[in-house]
């Protein structure tokens, strides 16, 4: 499987999900996502699933600056809808990282490592996405702005062709090439699009 370096050279989560401990898939319960994850579990990579996972990280580690943060603790809401935007692409990266989801996830052990109920939608909210700790109810407001990382000119032609089923094979290859230079340039210049409050 081969695809762009930087899928491997991002840095790293890592979080402590005592569920994972207690019936043994990973060694004191430590698990470590990167950004080839994300992208895995999208089947993509683009500006937006950087942007959720640059999110993701950021806002923990404002969250949990001191220790890892608890998987399966930690509570989501979002400023949109479900069905608006791409808020529900987003929404499956932070399932993924965090283990929360709505009312769809895990029911629990004997009342314990419940994973549903964790997200939440349409919430009145200042920034795009909050991220709170259910043992203290410390919260972060997290936004993603991809806004200032230029886009190539020549790829807006690209796009149009792209869209008719109109490209050729080389025209591909350089679309794809600045699509992902691009994504690389966001994740390495977070500092750029994420806001934290």
């Amino acid at each position: 499987m081969k695809y762009p370096a930087f899928f491997d050279t991002t840095q790293t989560i890592t979080l402590y999900d005592p569920l994972s401990e207690v019936l043994g898939a990973f060694e004191d319960g430590a698990i470590t996502f990167g950004y080839l994850d994300v992208v895995k579990s999208a089947g993509h990579s683009c500006p937006t699933m950087a942007g959720a996972y640059l999110m993701i990280r950021e806002g923990l580690k404002a969250l949990f600056p001191n220790e890892l943060p608890m998987r399966g603790s930690i509570d989501i809401s979002f400023k949109e809808n479900q069905n608006d935007g791409t808020t529900g692409v987003i929404a499956n990266a932070f399932s993924l990282i965090t283990g929360a989801t709505d009312t769809w996830g895990f029911k629990g052990l004997g009342g314990n490592y419940v994973r549903k109920n964790l997200m939440h939608f349409k919430a009145d909210i200042p920034l795009q996405v909050r991220i709170k700790r259910l043992d203290t109810n410390a919260f972060v407001d997290v936004a993603y702005d991809p806004q200032t990382i230029i886009i190539e000119p020549a790829m807006q032609p690209l796009m149009k062709k792209l869209l008719t089923g109109i490209l050729n094979e080389e025209e591909k290859a350089s679309f794809s090439q600045m699509w992902q230079k691009r994504v690389a340039q966001i994740l390495e210049n977070f500092d750029k699009v994420i806001v934290i409050k």
